[in-house]
């Protein structure tokens, strides 16, 4: 991947100028964009990369509540495959979450912005990406909630390849085929829940050995307990923090070098 990133925001701003600045200082081609459905669609050749600057919509004026432009990224995100990063204060990332999902948001930044921490964000994006995917651990992510399965996929498909599994039984079907590094596999599911699903994969002789974590909303001691036996690698919480997650992740694969 090129060190090329889309910056979209007025180009009249002290804020966008001081980041495309800093991301030139750091190595990045910025291509600019307004904060226009137009403009950004205009661009050619578009980066993999892109930041959105939310400092100058007005939720009040027709004219700059950036409704169009936000519903427009969130379509095109879908389509065009890209990692989209976003900077702006508490309220105006909330307003942008009406419109533009945070499930498929990379990565969100409060102002006022350390710009060298979105370049090493970016740097992450493309160190990973110079690895090809096959060099790419692969994780299987379990869970019935079609959403949190998406929000997952986002988080960490900057670093890793990530399927996703509805139920057990479509996970258990896929592990028969399909090798994987790491399983994150919730607890509570409809027809086979996380428990059982362990179960089939420590009978299995070509899988018994499979690291699997538990991801959940279940933390009661009771829950933990009882899966004990089955060995799970680590049992996480949905409610953590997205960067305690990550680091989770990111420190048992670290531990197996």
């Amino acid at each position: 991947m090129d060190k090329r990133v889309l910056l979209i925001g007025s180009q009249k701003s002290f804020m966008v100028s001081a980041i495309a600045k800093g991301l030139e200082n750091a190595g990045y081609e910025v291509i600019k964009s307004e904060f226009t459905k137009k403009d950004i669609k205009a661009i050619e050749n578009k980066p993999e990369m892109y930041v959105l600057y939310l400092g100058d919509i007005d939720p009040a004026s027709p004219e700059r509540n950036g409704i169009e432009q936000l519903k427009y990224l969130d379509e095109a995100i879908d389509k065009e495959r890209f990692y989209l990063y976003e900077v702006g204060n508490t309220d105006e990332l909330e307003y942008a979450a009406k419109f533009l999902s945070k499930i498929k948001i990379t990565e969100s930044f409060l102002r006022p912005l350390d710009v060298n921490q979105l370049a090493e964000q970016l740097d992450m994006v493309v160190q990973s990406n110079a690895l090809g995917d096959e060099q790419k651990k692969k994780i299987l992510v379990v869970d019935d909630d079609g959403t949190m399965l998406r929000m997952i996929k986002t988080w960490l498909s900057v670093k890793y390849r990530v399927y996703m599994a509805s139920s057990g039984k479509i996970a258990l079907n896929f592990l028969q085929s399909n090798d994987v590094d790491l399983v994150l596999l919730d607890y509570m599911m409809p027809q086979m829940d996380g428990p059982q699903v362990l179960v089939q994969i420590r009978k299995s002789d070509e899988l018994k050995n499979l690291p699997v974590m538990f991801l959940t909303s279940k933390s009661d001691k009771e829950s933990v307990v009882s899966v004990a036996a089955l060995r799970p690698e680590k049992y996480l919480l949905k409610t953590m923090p997205k960067a305690k997650l990550i680091s989770s992740i990111d420190d048992f694969f670290d531990d197996k070098k």
